[in-house]
């Protein structure tokens, strides 16, 4: 077992604990918490799904192996065509995609926005570094970095305005640890929250966004009325958010035991944006809730640690982006799910079930640990 370990688990193996111990959770809320799915879709048999998962969990692993040995000085040329690989899908999913309730985020079964979130890490990743000498200048160092961020963001935006926020969140603080202003960072805050305005006003006046309509229905919703919600999304939101609370209650600090809640099964995201409610119920606040809250907060620190060691700027930048926003959207999940923030469409990473959410969330951790992996052998990553 240990010769095993040392030939394909590489890196901080730290890092490789709390991904197979949230691996080896998810197997398990995974068939538990998919039973609405199952009543609506197979006559209540969720092991296919619960199959799909473990396979789509098993490949993700092989990709973080794989992704330990690849040579990271590639991952920086990777991210100059994938930038406009993944800006053309983005496109194109606007044009053609599957549209589900009013959001096109699916072309042929894949999500370019999961894709979209790694390059564009990458990529500002890489400017950081080669616009290190020139990042005090707005137009020579800041502006090129903004480019590429408005670009994937505002592609992403008009479809699901939670991962545009988080990932341009994301590429926002990775600029002020770059060394950008205060001057320009307030700068580009401010014109964020023009263009968002803007957004807002356009959708008012002819009502040709309407995924704008529904982030406003949220955001009132979850501050004022449940009565503005109309439209039987924003309805299905506020059940769902109601149901996570009694979920939270019945669990109280050690849950109902595995299997046995009983709001996932009216729940219709129990599965995916609401798993951590149903995590709370059976598994309580303390061993649920508090133990998974840990676990994700390891993850970052040790991803930290990686970014404090490499010897690579560009290395740095990319542990510290990738993990960031990881763990930034398992605490919007958490947030959703026991109702402390307004509903979004964020998975809990590795948990909850999904399938190119799941991959590239694993592809995202064999970047962090093909760092670590050089860093441990005392490799230079350039």
């Amino acid at each position: 077992m240990q010769e095993l370990a040392d030939k394909y688990l590489k890196g901080d193996r730290s890092i490789w604990a709390i991904v197979i111990l949230l691996s080896l959770a998810s197997i398990v809320i995974a068939l538990s918490a998919s039973s609405n799915m199952a009543y609506r879709l197979t006559d209540g048999n969720a092991t296919p799904f619960w199959f799909k998962h473990v396979a789509t969990l098993i490949l993700g692993l092989v990709f973080m192996i794989y992704l330990q040995h690849f040579k990271f000085k590639y991952f920086s040329r990777i991210a100059q065509l994938g930038i406009w690989v993944a800006g053309s899908l983005l496109l194109v999913t606007l044009a053609f995609g599957k549209n589900i309730n009013s959001a096109q985020r699916w072309i042929m079964g894949f999500q370019p926005s999961d894709l979209a979130k790694i390059v564009l890490i990458l990529y500002v990743a890489r400017l950081l570094t080669i616009k290190k000498d020139k990042i005090g200048d707005f137009k020579e160092g800041v502006l090129p970095l903004i480019l590429p961020i408005v670009l994937i963001c505002g592609l992403i935006l008009p479809a699901d305005f939670s991962t545009a926020f988080l990932l341009g969140s994301v590429c926002f603080v990775m600029l002020f640890v770059g060394g950008v202003s205060i001057k320009h960072l307030g700068a580009i805050i401010g014109g964020a929250i023009v263009l968002f305005l803007f957004l807002i006003m356009i959708n008012k006046a002819t009502g040709i966004l309407p995924r704008v309509s529904t982030w406003e229905t949220r955001m009132v919703s979850f501050f004022g009325s449940e009565d503005i919600a109309k439209d039987s999304e924003s309805k299905i939101d506020n059940f769902q958010a109601n149901q996570a609370k009694m979920a939270v209650a019945n669990g109280g600090w050690i849950g109902q035991g595995p299997g046995r809640g009983s709001v996932k099964n009216d729940t219709y995201s129990a599965q995916s944006d609401f798993v951590f409610a149903t995590i709370v119920e059976e598994f309580g606040a303390l061993f649920g809730a508090f133990t998974l809250l840990m676990l994700y907060m390891m993850f970052f620190f040790r991803s930290i640690r990686a970014t404090l060691k490499t010897e690579s700027s560009f290395g740095s930048y990319v542990a510290f982006g990738l993990s960031f926003l990881l763990v930034l959207q398992a605490l919007v999940n958490m947030g959703v799910g026991v109702n402390l923030l307004p509903v979004t469409g964020q998975p809990l990473p590795l948990i909850s079930m999904g399938g190119t959410s799941i991959l590239f969330t694993c592809i995202s951790i064999g970047i962090i640990l093909n760092i670590s992996n050089n860093i441990e052998t005392k490799k230079s990553v350039v």
